[in-house]
């Protein structure tokens, strides 16, 4: 072990090997200069090495570089010595995802998306300076002290990359690969969000979406032809797995959108999005194969998520999307059926028994309504900063004028990168909502307001008609 008191670079002293993988062996060494701990990555020899590899380094380099995120593994330096190339890179004194779901089981809910609401605020912020991870997987979430530190852009790509627009070329840990990628399509945003979903999957459950062992081929048809595998209807997480692992990518949550709603589970919040309803059995096929089970409308958003804005800071809840909020409601009221649900001459006893005609609807309770009112702006702030269109259209006539109309309400959410409900208190007595929401500006700048709204109800929606 005549290498572990090397030095490298004329300040790194390697210590001990830490890690190993693919790409190459990580070591934890001591910088002499400043007297801190830090990671090294082994790349290869420099003469004959795999051009590719390399390229892999430097690329690491350069886009980890560019962030700057509390939950982003830092990488400090790329540096040549005695005919190899190191990666220098922040150490974290802790164990994987993988490793810690390996070791301790399946992770409660809260935990579980206390640590990926973490991983995707990380990725908001790689998305927002146009880069796509391509690898997220539990192996890739290093956990310290409580906290997420998302590791590995080896294989990430910024959008101007011309590599991104090759297609036939898969990347990626298979298991956790989204569809369009696994059949051979570029990697996009949505990409690395179906591949969280998958992440999330693997640690409330204990193992990964798909297995894959020696049958690479077989796993890539189940990714791209059949349906994603589906938590149990009563798990806190059922509904939210649903809209990120969905083959239909315009279908799939935005990022900001899904770190927003972890955020609120973890804080011990029911979930925004119902749970997918079971689907009816059916007559089985002469060949005894079950028909393919279809994902509920329900559960999917109900736009492709945009970019928000609003000309004063106190229009934050000026919206909610009409759609998911028109499925909370159902959700909420005990006994009602779903937009897919069965013909008329099968509704639930309560529907029939409460009313005489087929489109009225049972009152709603004082909680009921409280409840309603919490998703609405809660399902608004999960999507204020990615489809201001649809939210505009959730201000009533009369209060989108008074907000200058969507080139004033654009001007202002234009400068929002996210927008985080903290807690939230409706009084359905009068329809008002007070609630504290953080901002955090494209700019970096951090507030937070209290903001105070009156609601409107029309028919069994929603609308934001002022201030309260």
């Amino acid at each position: 072990m005549q290498e572990v008191r090397h030095v490298i670079a004329g300040r790194y002293r390697l210590e001990r090997e830490i890690g190993r993988g693919g790409s190459g062996t990580v070591h934890l060494a001591l910088d002499e200069v400043l007297g801190r701990q830090v990671a090294m990555k082994r790349i290869g020899l420099i003469p004959g090495s795999d051009n590719a590899e390399l390229e892999r380094a430097e690329r690491e380099a350069r886009l980890a570089a560019a962030l700057n995120h509390p939950h982003v593994v830092s990488v400090f330096d790329l540096v040549d010595a005695d005919d190899v190339r190191w990666l220098v890179m922040e150490y974290v004194d802790g164990e994987t995802l993988s490793d810690r779901v390996r070791t301790s089981g399946p992770l409660e809910a809260t935990e579980a998306a206390a640590l990926l609401a973490q991983t995707a605020d990380a990725l908001v912020e790689a998305h927002g300076l146009g880069i796509v991870h391509r690898d997220v997987k539990p192996s890739n979430i290093l956990i310290a002290g409580g906290a997420a530190k998302l590791n590995d852009f080896g294989i990430a790509r910024a959008a101007d990359d011309p590599s991104l627009t090759q297609t036939g070329l898969v990347t990626g840990s298979p298991a956790y690969l989204a569809p369009e990628v696994a059949s051979g399509s570029s990697a996009t945003p949505a990409s690395d969000v179906w591949s969280l979903g998958a992440t999330l999957y693997h640690a409330v459950t204990g193992r990964p979406p798909y297995e894959v062992g020696d049958n690479l081929i077989g796993a890539l048809y189940k990714i791209v032809h059949e349906d994603p595998p589906r938590l149990p209807g009563d798990h806190p997480m059922a509904g939210l797995l649903t809209v990120m692992m969905n083959r239909d990518t315009e279908a799939r949550w935005s990022m900001p959108r899904v770190r927003d709603e972890l955020a609120r589970i973890a804080r011990g919040q029911r979930s925004t999005i119902p749970a997918p309803a079971p689907s009816p059995a059916a007559p089985r096929e002469e060949t005894g194969v079950l028909p393919t089970v279809q994902q509920p409308a329900a559960v999917r958003p109900a736009a492709r998520p945009g970019r928000p804005h609003a000309r004063r800071w106190s229009l934050i809840a000026a919206a909610a999307v009409l759609a998911v909020s028109a499925v909370v409601a159902a959700y909420v009221l005990a006994g009602r059926d779903t937009p897919e649900a069965a013909p008329d001459d099968t509704r639930t006893p309560r529907a029939s028994a409460t009313t005489s005609s087929s489109n009225s609807t049972p009152p709603l309770s004082a909680e009921d309504t409280r409840e309603q009112m919490d998703a609405f702006i809660t399902s608004y702030l999960a999507t204020v900063t990615s489809d201001p269109e649809a939210a505009f259209q959730q201000l009533t006539p009369e209060f989108r004028e008074a907000s200058g109309g969507y080139e004033g309400y654009i001007g202002w959410w234009g400068k929002v990168r996210s927008a985080t409900l903290e807690e939230v208190e409706s009084n359905p007595s009068d329809l008002t909502v007070g609630y504290t929401v953080a901002y955090v500006m494209e700019s970096g700048e951090r507030d937070t307001q209290r903001v105070r709204l009156q609601l409107e109800r029309l028919d069994d929606k929603l609308l934001i008609a002022g201030e309260g």
